[in-house]
């Protein structure tokens, strides 16, 4: 069992703090950590797995613009699926992610390891970038779970 998760599922109880995520290059293991925790069905309302650029656009409603302008993998974009998840799950707080998670598709100006992870809590949205330097694929999903857990853990302090 992930600790940090049981402490997150925790701490939103206690607060009252339901949370949606959606998830790129995680492909639905965010989703399935919290929910891999007893109690985790009070405090967590949804998941989005938009992996595919089409479905960013046509289902979490992301522009098409910024996809094309900034890439999928780009803070604007990651900025513009936490927003439209807030929009769409009312909740309190709403995680985005999306990256490169490797071990091919990186390029020079956007390497495998690199993640914006975008939490909105409330009215504020914070944008994170984020290098994770292991070039094993389940190895980085893994590091970007924890690191959105322990981000929330931060926030809703």
């Amino acid at each position: 069992m992930n600790k940090i998760a049981k402490k997150l599922v925790n701490n939103l109880i206690k607060k009252r703090f339901k949370i949606s995520f959606v998830e790129s290059c995680t492909g639905g293991l965010l989703s399935s950590t919290i929910t891999s925790i007893s109690g985790s069905s009070k405090v967590f309302n949804l998941c989005l797995v938009t992996y595919s650029n089409k479905s960013k656009i046509n289902i979490l409603k992301v522009n098409k613009k910024i996809i094309n302008k900034h890439g999928a993998v780009s803070y604007e974009c990651c900025s513009e699926m936490v927003n439209n998840l807030s929009k769409i799950s009312k909740n309190y707080i709403n995680v985005s992610i999306t990256g490169i998670a490797g071990p091919n598709g990186g390029t020079k100006q956007k390497p495998v390891g690199l993640v914006y992870i975008g939490i909105k809590k409330g009215n504020k949205t914070i944008i994170k970038k984020n290098f994770f330097k292991n070039k094993n694929r389940i190895l980085i999903q893994k590091a970007i779970v924890n690191k959105v857990f322990s981000l929330i853990l931060f926030l809703i302090k």
